[in-house]
């Protein structure tokens, strides 16, 4: 169970150590392609355009990505909410710019985290419940929500309606 739905409760400052720098590697990677990052809400054809080599920055960011996810998962179990709603709705708040975007979704999945932990810690008074169960409380419904809000279900299959603003979508269909 451990695997499956995480917990703090067994991470030491040897841990710490582990984590800390590998967190920050991949910070600092991410903060390095953030104008790439930027370029890909093209598409790769657009992003190939503008001059970015597009094979060696995903293979770079996927491997950051594999190698601190990892590295995480390896000391705490798996907390999917985190990484599946917190920067969505972060975006929602900050914008799509991956400037702002990469240190508030940081920052925003390490509150709540903090938060998920204290709750998990005092929701049964005497029993630590794993993070992935008291983080779902909040982030199953807030991935519902992002679905709905997406009207992916409502296109047609193979459209990709995140790719383009509502009026891209009203041209394209009065245009026909």
């Amino acid at each position: 169970m451990y695997w499956l739905l995480g917990n703090l409760s067994g991470v030491r400052w040897p841990d710490v150590a582990l984590a800390v720098p590998a967190s920050a590697l991949g910070f600092m990677v991410c903060v390095l392609h953030m104008r790439a990052l930027d370029a890909f809400s093209f598409g790769t054809d657009s992003t190939s355009a503008l001059g970015v080599a597009v094979r060696r920055v995903q293979v770079v960011l996927t491997g950051m990505t594999t190698l601190m996810t990892a590295v995480m998962v390896s000391l705490v179990g798996s907390i999917g909410f985190v990484r599946l709603v917190i920067p969505h709705a972060t975006r929602f708040v900050v914008g799509v710019r991956h400037g702002a975007l990469i240190p508030a979704s940081a920052l925003a999945g390490a509150l709540f985290l903090i938060a998920a932990d204290i709750t998990s810690r005092t929701l049964i008074p005497g029993q630590v419940v794993p993070i992935g169960g008291s983080d779902s409380l909040v982030g199953a419904p807030g991935f519902a929500i992002m679905l709905i809000r997406s009207e992916v279900g409502h296109e047609a299959v193979g459209a990709r309606p995140w790719l383009e603003s509502r009026h891209s979508q009203h041209c394209r269909r009065r245009y026909r």
